[in-house]
């Protein structure tokens, strides 16, 4: 009897030890470049405060779940539908019934923000790291953009290609918008929203030293949108940042420091996402097999997300075709046929899921003692 709950007990220990480990994978989602943090955010997201369907604390508990860094409450000020159930004299309520809820165990960081709602243009208009939405409200969108910047909010545009206010669901930049951008009062553009993907946001971005942002715009529960216990995840916005201070993660945001995470593809400019590529898979040698002139490479991806290649190099490989899978926190190793020893190989590979603008993947390359 005490060999069999010995077994029992080893048996939920590995269980226990191995969930404990996949809970501090997810919660790295990615290993950071040295010397920086990455930090993992949701910087569009609704309350019942305006046309969202759940209480702030709510908002918490699910980032909490998710391992999140930092979430913003941003309400629409001024379409209100539930007002009749739901009177909203201050529009900093929802953000402040969120952070106040947060649990005292968590890290996470719970920031005010604010939907500015307009039709195009300028459209629908975000703006966090602010300190009242109040002063926002009534106060048409110029103004409202000028008084968020006077409080020192990163501004952003969201869903640029929304069909309700662009029916070819192709966003382009009008005169409002450039207009903001030269005067730098515009600071950044949604790529990803919910769960659409604008090729030409992102080249907006780029075109436009805007920073490239993907967000939930939540207003249901991230469960039924995203399936999060099955895998799912919503779209993350991360900020490279040499701190994981608000003001660390503000200066990112406005110096152009972020990636997105959006289902499998990683989405950014070059500068950004290319290191975080290297940061994230680990390729080494194990030496040549046996007798034969195969070098076996070892591919070890340390991050949350499936990386997907398609080598480029000059030799071939052995039972491997050129397009090769590491999955989440895996190795994989693959033979290359060198036609003679060789004491240093050189590896090219396209990332296909990482996307460095619109019709470009991110190149990555190693240099490999054998």
């Amino acid at each position: 009897m005490i060999l069999l709950y010995k077994k029992y007990f080893l048996f939920f220990l590995v269980i226990f030890y191995s969930f404990e480990c996949y809970s501090q994978n997810i919660k790295s989602f990615f290993k950071a470049p040295d010397g920086e943090y990455l930090i993992s955010t949701d910087l569009h997201i609704h309350t019942v405060f305006s046309d969202g369907s759940v209480w702030p604390d709510i908002r918490v508990d699910e980032a909490e779940r998710e391992s999140l860094d930092l979430i913003a409450i941003t309400d629409h000020l001024e379409y209100q539908p539930h007002s009749k159930d739901i009177p909203n004299p201050d529009r900093n309520r929802s953000f402040e019934i969120a952070k106040s809820h947060r649990s005292k165990k968590s890290n996470l960081i719970v920031i005010n923000g604010a939907e500015i709602t307009r039709s195009m243009a300028p459209g629908h208009i975000n703006a966090v790291f602010i300190n009242d939405a109040n002063k926002i409200l009534h106060m048409d969108s110029l103004s409202g953009i000028l008084e968020a910047n006077k409080q020192g909010a990163f501004v952003f545009w969201n869903h640029p290609n929304w069909i309700s206010q662009r029916n070819d669901g192709i966003a382009k930049l009008d005169p409002y918008h450039q207009y903001l951008i030269k005067n730098k009062l515009l600071h950044g553009i949604e790529v990803v929203n919910e769960n659409s993907f604008s090729e030409e946001a992102f080249e907006i971005a780029l075109n436009n030293n805007l920073t490239v942002l993907g967000t939930s715009d939540i207003h249901g529960l991230t469960e039924w949108a995203y399936n999060i216990s099955s895998g799912g995840h919503r779209p993350i916005t991360f900020v490279i940042s040499n701190s994981k201070s608000e003001k660390g993660i503000h200066n990112g945001l406005l110096n152009n420091k972020t990636f997105i995470w959006f289902n499998d593809l990683l989405i950014g400019s070059a500068d950004n996402l290319i290191p975080v590529l290297y940061s994230n898979l680990n390729v080494t040698s194990n030496g040549y097999k046996s007798n034969a002139i195969l070098a076996e490479i070892v591919l070890k991806n340390h991050s949350s997300v499936p990386i997907k290649l398609e080598y480029i190099g000059e030799y071939n490989l052995h039972e491997n075709s050129k397009m090769i899978e590491i999955d989440p926190y895996s190795s994989k190793i693959i033979l290359v046929k060198t036609k003679e020893f060789r004491e240093k190989i050189k590896l090219p590979f396209r990332v296909l899921n990482a996307l460095i603008s619109s019709k470009i993947n991110a190149l990555i390359s190693y240099d490999i003692s054998i």
